[in-house]
């Protein structure tokens, strides 16, 4: 049982990798719930963008906390690199996707997802130094 159990799991070693694993489950996570939302209540898709940004930095929260965690050490730097990059991630797929081009508001969501993976990284190299 206790191979069963080895060979079927899975951990991704690099810090930042696995900072943006979690960071796209939360996100996912959370557009589920603003669906569900938008769905059962009488908002408009146009009320969502504020939201929006809400879900984006509480999964750069999260995923920085990963990532510091994982790291041990520079905590904000690993989780403000996991911010950059899931920030820029986000952005090509929709520019990709849906064929928008640059805004002022991409610029507010890399910074936002910067400064909140970085404080997320903070508390998770901290998380890990305490257990």
């Amino acid at each position: 049982m206790h191979m069963i159990r080895r060979v079927l799991s899975f951990r991704i070693g690099n810090p930042i990798l696995s900072g943006l694993y979690y960071s796209f489950f939360w996100m996912m996570l959370g557009a589920l719930i603003l669906s569900l939302l938008l769905w059962s209540s009488g908002m408009k898709e146009q009320s969502l963008s504020h939201y929006i940004y809400v879900v984006h930095a509480i999964a750069a929260v999260f995923g920085g906390m990963v990532a510091g965690k994982r790291s041990g050490k520079k905590g904000w730097y690993h989780g403000g690199l996991t911010g950059i990059l899931y920030g820029l991630l986000i952005i090509v797929i929709g520019f990709l996707a849906l064929d928008s081009s640059l805004r002022i508001g991409d610029l507010l969501l890399l910074g936002t997802v910067f400064a909140s993976a970085a404080i997320g990284g903070m508390f998770g190299v901290n998380i890990r130094n305490n257990l």
